[in-house]
């Protein structure tokens, strides 16, 4: 399945703190790792941490996946002790009463837990309706404000207090697969390609500040300015109850990586990856966005300088911005070895102009 090393970084990754604009304990981690068999490791100042295979090839190649993931941020700290908060990227409220967190500060990380008006103190018309995220706090056990403000500060970042687990023989639950489980199908194509003979250079990029703009990618693709770009986000699996597969497609669990078909995704290069899962049996499933452009870093990689042949891979994921999150292992992997198979299949001599272009593995 998947190596007892890669798991750990996994592992150390999700339960990391990083949500948007402060992703400095998920880099560093990522950093460490993509050390061990990349040729240049950078993080630049925005914080995207970026592996380099064969830098001097003309020919580039970049991938994404971004190690961002929602959180909140602190706004106010009231006379009782409590801290009210602001949502950093998109937040369902309704999973988000009763959920531990953990504030960075620093002096280090503080435990707590987001409360609301117990149900019983509610009005019957309250009781069916969401609470919006103004009437919530969290609590981290201060008796007042002068015990709080000795603890946090306002500003300080929330996230979700790590969880990951294994259910099953072949899936994990965890907050931030969105998308820490592409970043980590990112470090481990770079692992792979670097026991391969390249002819393309290849930038394996962790990105930032995904949830609140796709930021990140706009950044270090108009560093690199490759050729080619592959971000690899989740998707939504449709294999739970409810889902309508006439307007969002059938995707299971376990039955391989998304590839999409959108205006963000190149035709020739869409190609090129299905030929290549086809040579080598990987397992993919065919999906088409649920919106015509945007949502993923592939948006902006697509339409940087003059314009770059990119693709999106999309690992299935359930209860998607939620503390919860559930993908499996086995559409990593085999995202992993579709990309890899495709890269080193890559001659350096490619052209993806749509209509014009052909296909040669």
């Amino acid at each position: 399945m998947i190596q007892k090393s890669a798991m750990k970084f996994l592992e150390e990754l999700l339960n990391s703190s990083g949500p948007s604009g402060f992703e400095e304990e998920t880099a560093a981690i990522y950093r460490k790792y993509l050390n061990g068999f990349c040729d240049k490791v950078e993080t630049d100042v925005l914080g995207n941490t970026t592996g380099i295979l064969n830098p001097d090839a003309e020919f580039k190649v970049m991938l994404a996946g971004h190690y961002d993931e929602i959180g909140f941020q602190i706004v106010y700290i009231d006379e009782e002790g409590l801290l009210y908060f602001r949502p950093n990227g998109g937040i369902d409220k309704l999973t988000v009463p009763g959920t531990e967190i953990e504030v960075t500060t620093e002096k280090g990380k503080i435990p707590g837990v987001i409360g609301k008006k117990p149900i019983h103190l509610l009005k019957p018309e309250e009781r069916n309706k969401a609470v919006e995220l103004e009437d919530m706090w969290i609590d981290i056990g201060a008796e007042n404000k002068k015990e709080a403000e000795k603890l946090v500060q306002i500003g300080d970042p929330v996230a979700v207090k790590p969880n990951f687990q294994l259910i099953g023989k072949n899936r994990i639950m965890s907050k931030g697969l969105d998308d820490r489980i592409g970043a980590f199908v990112v470090a481990e194509t770079l692992r792979a390609l670097s026991k391969r003979k390249l002819a393309v250079a290849v930038y394996g990029v962790g990105t930032v500040q995904e949830e609140v703009g796709l930021r990140g990618a706009t950044t270090s693709t108009f560093n690199i300015n490759p050729d080619v770009g592959f971000a690899v986000d989740v998707g939504f699996a449709t294999d739970i109850p409810d889902i309508p597969h006439k307007l969002l497609g059938e995707i299971k669990l376990g039955k391989g990586p998304e590839l999409n078909r959108s205006a963000d995704n190149n035709v020739v290069l869409g190609k090129m990856l299905r030929q290549i899962a086809k040579k080598h049996k990987v397992p993919y499933q065919e999906a088409a966005s649920h919106r015509a452009s945007g949502g993923t870093d592939t948006a902006q990689m697509q339409m940087t300088r003059a314009g770059v042949a990119t693709a999106l891979l999309s690992i299935p994921n359930r209860y998607m911005h939620t503390p919860v999150e559930v993908c499996d292992l086995r559409d990593a992997k085999d995202a992993v070895e579709l990309l890899t198979e495709t890269i080193a299949a890559m001659t350096g001599e490619e052209t993806f102009i749509p209509g014009i272009s052909k296909v040669k593995i």
